[in-house]
C-alpha cells in the first residue's frame, strides 16, 4: 500500500502534532481558568441551561452524564495533562491503536466543553480545533509514515479557513474591494495588541498593500495547496507568513496560531531532511483512514455549497460534534471603536459629587494610558464579549445582567476574569456601564500625554444599579 503511505512528511506531521498540543493545552488552561465565572454552577449562564437547551442528539458530551463545577474542573485539568504528555510524544511512545486513543482523549473532552459553553464558546476557532483535532486522531504516530488521505483533508481544512475568510471579505464590507479597511481595523479589531498602535500608524499605501496581499492570500495562494511540491510547501509557506503578521498586529486567540499549525504538514521536508525508517500501515488503520476519508468527504457538501453561495455564513457547523464547518472572519469592519466602561461607587445615592472607580480589563481598551498587552493565543473570553456589547446591546442581554450582578456581591470568580478591582474590601454599593468612543492617539499626543487611547462619552449602557 504505497499509495496510503507519504514518507517525505514525517517532519511536518511532527512539528504539526506537537504545535496542536501546544494550542489544547491552551485552550484547556483557558477553559479550567474561567469556567467557574462563565458557566459554572453560579456563574453567568450556568453549564446546566445550555444542556436543558439541547439534547444528546444535538449536543452530544460527557456533560450529559454528570455536570458540576468539579467534574468540568476535572475534564479541563486532564485535558491539560494529555495535551502536555503529547507535547512530551507520549503518542509515539506506545503502538499506533494506543496513540490514537491518546489523541482522541482531548476531542473528547474539548468537545464536551464546548457544547455547553454556550455563547462564550461561539467563536470559529472552538470549531476550528474540534475538527483539527479529529482529524490529528488518524495521523498517526512515529512507528508509521503520514497517510496521504490524512494529510489532503488537514489541507481542505486549511483551504476553508482561508479562502472561505477571503471569500467572506471579498462579499461583505466594500472597503476591501477598494483596500482601505487596514485604515481602520487595527484600531478597532476585538483586541488590540501591543504594536496595534504602531500597526495603525502606518503610512496609508501600506494599508492598501496590506488589504492586497490578504486577498491574494486568501483568494489565490489556498488553491496552490493542492499543487505538486513545491509549490505547495511555498504556498504553505505564504500562509504562514501572513498568519503571523496577525499575530504581531492583534489578538485573535488561538486562530493564527492553529492556522499556522494547520500550514505545517502541507510542507515537504525531504529534499533536506532525510526521513527515519518507518512501518508500514497495518490493514485495519488503513480501512479506518479511509472510512473517516470518505466520511468527511460526505460531511464536506454543506460547507462546500455554503462557500459559492451569495449567502455565505461564516463559523458555522453543520454536524453535532464539529468534524466539517464553514469559517470566515470581519466581512464588515467598525469605523469607530466603541467601549462599554463599568464604574462601580461607594454611594447608595447617586449626587454630583458621586464618586466613579472604573473596573480594570486585562486585554479590552479601558485606561487610555494603558498599552495593549499581549495575551494570544490565551482566550479572554469576557473581554471578547465586552467588545460585541460595545457593537450591540443584544449581544450581551443574556450574560450581562448577571456579570453586573456579580460585581455587587464581589463574586471571587468573576473578580478574577479582571485585571483591577477597584472595591477589594466591600462590593460596591451602585454599578454602571458608559459607552466612550475610542481612538489611537497621535504621535503628538502619545509624546505629551503618555495615552495610547483618547476617548469621549457617547452614551449609558446600563444606569446606575444596585444589589
Amino acid at each position: 500500500m504505497e499509495w496510503f503511505t507519504a514518507d517525505g512528511y514525517w517532519l511536518g506531521r511532527l512539528v504539526f502534532q506537537k504545535a496542536l498540543a501546544v494550542v489544547y493545552l491552551t485552550a484547556f488552561l483557558t477553559a479550567a481558568l474561567q469556567f467557574r465565572a462563565l458557566i459554572g454552577e453560579r456563574g453567568m449562564l450556568p453549564a446546566t441551561g445550555e444542556l436543558r437547551r439541547t439534547s444528546w442528539r444535538t449536543a452530544p458530551g460527557l456533560f450529559r452524564l454528570h455536570c458540576s463545577d468539579r467534574f468540568f474542573a476535572a475534564v479541563a485539568w486532564t485535558g491539560c495533562a494529555v495535551s502536555v504528555a503529547l507535547i512530551a510524544g507520549a503518542d509515539n511512545r506506545v503502538p499506533l491503536g494506543a496513540a490514537m486513543a491518546l489523541w482522541a482523549v482531548p476531542w473528547l473532552l474539548y468537545l464536551s466543553i464546548v457544547q455547553v459553553g454556550g455563547v462564550w464558546y461561539g467563536f470559529g476557532w472552538e470549531s476550528l480545533l474540534l475538527e483539527t483535532g479529529f482529524l490529528a486522531v488518524f495521523l498517526g504516530n512515529a512507528g508509521t509514515a503520514s497517510p496521504v488521505l490524512v494529510l489532503w483533508l488537514l489541507r481542505w481544512v486549511l483551504f476553508r479557513v482561508e479562502f472561505g475568510a477571503g471569500l467572506i471579505k471579498w462579499r461583505g464590507d466594500a472597503c476591501w474591494r477598494n483596500l482601505t479597511c487596514l485604515e481602520f481595523h487595527h484600531e478597532t479589531q476585538p483586541m488590540p495588541g501591543p504594536l496595534s498602535w504602531f500597526f495603525h500608524r502606518l503610512p496609508r499605501p501600506v494599508h492598501r498593500a496590506e488589504v492586497a496581499a490578504n486577498h491574494v492570500t486568501q483568494l489565490l495562494v489556498p488553491v496552490l495547496l493542492f499543487t505538486p511540491q513545491p509549490v505547495a510547501s511555498a504556498a504553505a509557506g505564504l500562509m504562514i507568513v501572513t498568519q503571523l503578521w496577525l499575530v504581531l498586529s492583534g489578538n485573535f486567540a488561538w486562530l493564527n496560531w492553529l492556522t499556522i499549525t494547520l500550514a505545517l504538514p502541507a510542507v515537504d521536508w525531504s529534499p533536506v531532511v532525510q526521513p527515519p525508517a518507518q512501518r508500514g500501515a497495518p490493514v485495519w488503520y488503513a480501512v479506518v483512514v479511509i472510512a473517516v476519508t470518505a466520511l468527511v468527504l460526505v460531511l464536506s457538501y454543506r460547507p462546500a455549497r455554503n462557500l459559492v453561495s451569495r449567502r455565505q455564513v461564516m463559523n458555522r457547523s453543520f454536524d453535532p460534534l464539529h468534524l466539517v464547518n464553514t469559517y470566515g472572519a470581519f466581512g464588515s469592519i467598525s469605523r469607530v471603536r466603541l467601549e462599554v466602561v463599568v464604574e462601580g461607587t461607594d454611594d447608595a445615592v447617586v449626587h454630583p459629587g458621586t464618586v466613579w472607580k472604573e473596573y480594570g480589563f486585562r486585554g479590552k481598551p479601558g485606561d487610555p494610558r494603558r498599552m495593549p498587552r499581549q495575551f494570544a493565543p490565551y482566550h479572554l473570553r469576557l473581554d471578547w464579549m465586552m467588545w460585541f456589547a460595545a457593537l450591540s446591546p443584544a449581544y450581551a442581554r443574556s450574560w450581562f445582567g448577571p456579570f453586573v450582578e456579580r460585581l455587587l456581591e464581589n463574586d471571587r470568580d468573576t473578580l478574577r476574569l479582571l485585571r483591577h478591582n477597584p472595591f477589594p474590601d466591600a462590593p460596591p454599593a451602585q454599578v454602571r456601564a458608559r459607552v466612550f468612543r475610542y481612538r489611537f492617539t497621535t504621535w503628538p499626543e502619545l509624546r505629551a500625554t503618555g495615552c495610547w487611547w483618547h476617548r469621549t462619552f457617547v452614551r449609558d449602557f446600563l444606569r446606575p444599579t444596585r444589589a
